[in-house]
């Protein structure tokens, strides 16, 4: 036993008749008797009791929800409905005091926008506890897939000269006086005196690294954060973010599509396996939260359910030329209940990926075949010239969860994507170039780990399943 066990490992082990310290902070402190104490470790709290005559009565007075204490007594068997063990008290000590007129974490019901506004303490509630404990499982099993099936991590670059996406849409980086920066003759600022000579920004992806080390590792995946400059505050953006992306050597787009379904099946399983307690919290989080909305914005089935229906099922495959013939024929169409039109080449809309998956299908789905218009440069063309091999991964609730592709491995066919999306071919040399020297087929695939974290946990907003989140306007803590 640790010189003083977590709550998780007293709950576990349950060493009854031991004496055992115990340092964690203050829930609540009832009748001048029982302590509830939480330390992260657990959802559960563990009950500390102490006897009034045996403490100074000002040490008491400082017992206030958020202070920090140590208790050290005996374990024993409670007596209380809903705990199994509580802490008789024979010493007691105040680590760190709380002022209950200052604490903004009381005991009540806080909405999600005030806990962002106190986002240095907002660890300390229920949920967000249960949140980044599941955030620390989920990145946990991410890495024990990929190191289990042979992966090589790769750490790609956070500062970057290319816009993989090509969508523009990134964070400048320089070291130039923005009040006064170096120009040329003509009055443009001159690039070649900033740090690095040229124009650089935070990295969009790590895929076309990952992709060069794929030719040759064989087998990579990149788990870091990412960047972009969008000027969005929906619900499910965020500014900085953490992304998962494989690149597997003589993959193609199907075997990319079975190691996306075994990944994603893989955490999911794993976080119901490991994080079952806070799963559950959050469960009946949502089902309370539920009935304070209208009845068809209300989850269809509870959260475990929704887990286990990915894990569960095997994933509907379907060309998009296929989902836009069953959008077009459903009575959701024809009863104009679809507020985003329908037609072949758009880009789908959150909505019609969610028919598919909770209305027509009842499974998870993966879409392949896009359009080549509404995708990024790099997709391989199919053979029909105008669709790409690309595949979506959507799955109840959210809807498109991964996104992925079989890679262009033609040069020729490479450059004149890069003509088409008016990139300059000398800003992706090096990725050129992995097609003139010894090509192949690759493919892979990237999930945003928030967005993962949102389907796991049933949090609404992506706010809610980062630490500190970034968004316009806001770069606070």
């Amino acid at each position: 036993m640790p010189k003083h066990p977590s709550i998780l490992e007293l709950f576990n082990d349950k060493p009854i008749g031991t004496n055992v310290l115990v340092k964690g902070w203050v829930r609540t402190f009832r009748n001048d008797q029982f302590i509830t104490v939480t330390d992260g470790s657990t959802i559960k709290t563990l009950q500390i009791v102490i006897k009034k005559e045996e403490h100074d009565e000002e040490k008491l007075k400082k017992i206030q929800t958020g202070a920090c204490i140590s208790a050290k007594g005996l374990l024993e068997k409670s007596l209380g409905k809903g705990q199994d063990i509580e802490l008789i008290c024979e010493e007691l000590v105040i680590l760190g005091e709380s002022d209950p007129n200052e604490f903004p974490i009381q005991m009540k019901r806080h909405t999600m926008e005030f806990l962002r506004e106190k986002a240095h303490l907002r660890f300390r509630t229920n949920t967000f506890g249960s949140v980044f404990r599941i955030r620390h499982h989920l990145a946990f099993a991410v890495h024990k897939f990929f190191n289990d099936r042979g992966f090589f991590n790769l750490h790609s670059p956070i500062i970057t000269g290319s816009d993989a996406e090509g969508a523009g849409e990134m964070f400048k980086v320089t070291t130039l006086d923005i009040q006064n920066p170096p120009r040329t003759e003509n009055g443009e600022v001159d690039l070649s005196q900033d740090f690095f000579g040229k124009p650089t920004n935070l990295t969009v992806s790590g895929q076309l690294e990952a992709e060069l080390a794929a030719l040759a590792l064989g087998k990579v995946y990149t788990f870091g954060p990412t960047f972009r400059a969008e000027n969005s505050n929906t619900s499910r953006h965020l500014a900085e973010f953490w992304m998962i992306e494989p690149e597997v050597a003589f993959n193609d787009i199907f075997d990319n599509m079975d190691l996306a379904e075994e990944f994603l099946q893989f955490c999911i399983k794993y976080a119901l396996e490991n994080c079952r307690e806070d799963l559950e919290f959050l469960q009946e989080r949502e089902a309370n939260e539920d009935k304070l909305k209208p009845v068809d914005d209300r989850q269809s089935m509870p959260l475990i359910q929704r887990l286990e229906f990915v894990t569960n099922n095997k994933f509907e495959r379907i060309t998009y030329s296929e989902a836009i013939d069953i959008l077009l024929n459903s009575n959701h169409y024809k009863k104009k209940k679809f507020k985003f039109n329908v037609e072949w080449g758009i880009d789908l809309q959150s909505e019609h990926e969610r028919y598919l998956v909770e209305k027509h299908f009842q499974k998870p789905v993966i879409i392949t075949g896009y359009p080549a218009a509404i995708k990024a440069f790099y997709m391989r063309m199919n053979e029909d010239g105008k669709t790409v091999a690309a595949m979506d991964i959507l799955v109840p609730g959210i809807g498109e969860i991964i996104g992925g592709s079989q890679r262009e491995e033609r040069l020729e066919n490479l450059i004149a994507k890069c003509e088409q999306f008016n990139i300059p071919q000398d800003h992706l040399w090096w990725y050129l170039e992995t097609r003139k020297f010894g090509t192949c087929e690759h493919a892979g695939f990237g999930l945003g780990f928030e967005r993962l974290i949102m389907y796991v946990t049933g949090m609404q907003n992506i706010r809610d399943v980062i630490p500190f989140p970034r968004t316009p306007q806001n770069a606070e803590f």
